[in-house]
């Protein structure tokens, strides 16, 4: 389905990168109402990096660049609160904002381009291996993902972000990298960090 040239935006704190996984628990107003519109319609909605502001209460300021993000499951807890998972698809631009009656924000938003398919250059092993120990452990929904997953360089590395624990900034930066190969550099100069020494 085509980008829409308008899109409601959820300004989070948190980044949702293509191919993610969010879960998310809605209660404000605003949000149920789009949540109840993108099911209607089969629409998405675009996740974006909040750069000032809160996530609950006056709208927030969305980073410039963001994900669609289409609702694929759906669930009530026990505090009564509407759940929804939602799964990460392209990236947008965002070329201009208002903000509705009701507090959503809505975006302008242009396509940003799609990656080339990249395979892992070898010397990118390591980060191979790395993220098979994080899935284990961290995010059992990709236990099936295939050898091609892990071969391929943006899901590699989309994963890989969304795992480590980055400083949000950082998280945005590797969003918005158009280069899958870059991002997998940048993963590997990053991971030191997180070395016990």
């Amino acid at each position: 389905m085509p980008l829409p040239d308008e899109l409601p935006l959820f300004p989070l704190s948190t980044v949702l990168y293509p191919g993610g996984h969010l879960s998310l628990r809605v209660f404000e107003r605003r949000y149920l109402d789009m949540v109840r519109d993108c099911s209607r319609r089969g629409t998405g909605f675009g996740v974006c990096l909040i750069l000032k502001g809160q996530e609950v209460g006056e709208p927030a300021m969305p980073a410039a660049v963001g994900t669609l993000a289409r609702i694929i499951d759906f669930s009530h807890g026990d505090d009564g609160l509407l759940g929804i998972v939602a799964q990460g698809e392209e990236r947008f631009r965002v070329a201009r904002t208002r903000v509705r009656s009701d507090g959503l924000v809505t975006g302008q938003v242009e396509h940003w381009p799609a990656e080339r398919s990249d395979t892992v250059p070898v010397e990118f092993a390591l980060l191979q291996t790395i993220l098979g120990r994080l899935l284990e452990h961290m995010a059992p929904q990709w236990r099936h993902a295939t050898m091609a997953d892990y071969d391929d360089a943006s899901w590699l590395g989309f994963r890989l972000a969304e795992l480590l624990p980055l400083e949000l900034e950082e998280h945005q930066r590797l969003l918005e990298l158009t280069d899958p190969v870059r991002r997998l550099a940048e993963l590997q100069h990053i991971l030191p960090r997180f070395q016990k020494a």
